[in-house]
């Protein structure tokens, strides 16, 4: 397994040193933005992690090498080039043996992260049961991952192109615990409300960073952990200015038969397309705001581990 997994340097010693380290995703820079505007992106959000204390580490499949932390070169690869799968778990073992290039979902994140000891990981949002899956049963590999995988995810809530009340209730199902930093609702991605209960409410990284040490330190709970982290106020799109784009964009979906994996990319495209892009300036906010608040819980959670 050395051969086919990668630990940049620097993520290497903080970890052997027991300093905070933060994984990203890869997918939002292979299939979420256009060239450069990818690259820009996920330099700025590693460069807010070390700005708030903590190590950032990228994660990607680079030619069949699951590598934890991408240099410059690796990043401008996986923004650049056209072939770049996105990957959840199940694909890794395919892309290790073919020597192919991935771009890692939250549930291979998790899943590398997890390998390496990395404990804390940010991104956008989290997928979840899709609507319609009565019929579909399509609900993404994220909450299953969360299940086994002993990673603290913070995002700000589940897609709000996904059914919202049904993702809660299949994470309880699943027993993963699930908390809201500084809200009593839970937030829809875009928006900081979403019609649904704050599951559990917490205040702040010193608390959430206490929160991970009960589950896997005192408990010893082996689950990943859901951290709801709202966008803030002055970014959001409001829960009832985007309903109306999400609709759109479902009614297209239907009608072009897309599905899959496809079904993602395109529904936040097409949001993105029927909000004249403010969907994507709120993506990006939310984005950035939750890397920050994931540096500040790792930060307090090494010091726990102290």
């Amino acid at each position: 397994m050395q051969s086919m997994l990668s630990v940049h340097p620097e993520v290497a010693a903080a970890l052997a040193e027991g300093r905070p380290v933060v994984a990203l995703e890869s997918t939002i820079i292979s299939h979420g933005l256009p060239f450069p505007q990818n690259v820009e992106m996920a330099t700025e959000v590693e460069g807010i992690v070390r700005a708030h204390g903590a190590v950032p580490a990228t994660i990607a499949v680079i030619d069949g090498v699951c590598t934890i932390g991408l240099s410059a070169e690796q990043l401008h690869q996986l923004a650049t080039e056209a072939d770049v799968l996105k990957a959840t778990t199940r694909d890794l073992p395919w892309l290790m043996a073919s020597g192919r290039t991935g771009a890692t979902t939250v549930a291979a994140t998790m899943k590398l992260a997890a390998l390496t000891g990395i404990r804390v990981f940010a991104t956008g949002g989290i997928g979840g049961v899709h609507r319609g899956a009565a019929e579909s049963f399509d609900i993404s590999a994220d909450l299953t991952e969360m299940a086994v995988t002993p990673v603290a995810v913070v995002s700000a809530g589940v897609k709000s192109i996904l059914d919202i009340g049904l993702t809660l209730e299949r994470m309880e199902t699943l027993g993963v615990p699930v908390v809201v930093n500084g809200s009593d609702e839970f937030p829809s991605f875009y928006s900081r409300t979403s019609g649904h209960a704050a599951p559990r409410r917490l205040d702040g990284a010193p608390q959430l960073a206490r929160y991970l040490h009960a589950t896997w330190n005192e408990l010893g709970l082996t689950t990943g952990i859901s951290i709801a982290n709202p966008i803030p106020t002055e970014h959001e799109v409001p829960a009832h200015e985007i309903a109306g784009a999400i609709d759109a964009a479902l009614q297209e979906l239907h009608e072009q038969g897309i599905a899959g994996q496809d079904v993602t990319p395109f529904l936040l495209k097409a949001v993105v397309e029927h909000t004249g892009g403010a969907s994507l300036a709120a993506n990006l906010a939310l984005v950035k705001n939750n890397a920050a608040t994931a540096a500040d819980i790792a930060v307090e959670y090494a010091r726990l581990q102290g």
